[in-house]
């Protein structure tokens, strides 16, 4: 049985300042739990409503029994919840956290960086859009929203745990893929057009807060601006619209 204070504990996960205190956090949603608990990263306990529980009864007889499992109230639930419409289920992970050093042993030809991108949907879904076209690792700058985020991990759609995310990284990370002969690629409202633009085998995209743009710093290191070229009257692209574009053309030149 959940205790108040157990309810109150986890429930406080919702807030940033106490996952970064217990280097914990909390996932809502069927099948969002169900790739989490799919993944590496280590599960504490798993709380469902009672509504849920009856409904889904071989969903959680599925689960590992190692796993604490509690079923609470419609009520009690509603504390845990992040979305409007809860679907009743919730578990608790530990976070795992990537070695930036180990950005220096990556061999993949594509790969991908957040740079100040500070809206937890926009982040979520180019994760999601990384994950679709086979990136297997992203870094992120210290700007970046955070990945434990309720509503990027919503966003995403579970694609978190597919991914080696690496948070806080620096311009020096991106410069020892550039030696190790990257093409840092930044997306920008002006630059090379990225339909008719040679991908080298090596690259690594870069994708901006939309409201500023690419970071002085990002520019300084990038070998190449491109941009997708407007027919229409738009200010601008949304940065995760854009970056579904700009993977699609990328991934059909880089293998």
């Amino acid at each position: 049985m959940l205790s108040k204070n157990e309810l109150k504990y986890y429930s406080s996960l919702l807030i940033k300042k106490f996952r970064l205190e217990e280097n914990k956090f909390i996932v809502e949603g069927k099948k969002i739990v169900e790739e989490a608990l799919r993944s590496d990263y280590e599960c504490e306990i798993i709380i469902a409503s009672n509504e849920f529980a009856e409904k889904e009864k071989s969903f959680l007889d599925s689960t590992n029994k190692k796993i604490r499992l509690e079923k609470v109230s419609n009520l009690e639930f509603y504390k845990l919840k992040d979305t409007a419409a809860p679907q009743g289920i919730a578990a608790v992970f530990a976070k795992k956290r990537v070695n930036r050093k180990e950005t220096e042993k990556i061999k993949d030809n594509l790969i991908c960086c957040l740079d100040n991108i500070s809206d937890p949907g926009n982040v979520g879904t180019i994760l999601r859009n990384c994950d679709w076209f086979g990136v297997k690792n992203v870094l992120l700058t210290e700007n970046c929203a955070e990945i434990f985020n309720p509503k990027t991990i919503r966003a995403s759609m579970g694609s978190v745990f597919h991914l080696n995310i690496f948070e806080d990284s620096r311009n020096e990370d991106m410069k020892k893929l550039k030696k190790k002969g990257y093409n840092i690629l930044c997306s920008d409202l002006e630059g090379e057009n990225v339909f008719s633009f040679r991908f080298r085998k090596r690259s690594l995209l870069v994708f901006s807060n939309e409201a500023n743009g690419p970071s002085k710093e990002i520019i300084k290191i990038a070998d190449t601006k491109l941009t997708i070229p407007s027919y229409g009257k738009a200010e601008s692209l949304n940065v995760a619209s854009a970056s579904a574009i700009i993977l699609s053309e990328a991934r059909k030149k880089i293998i």
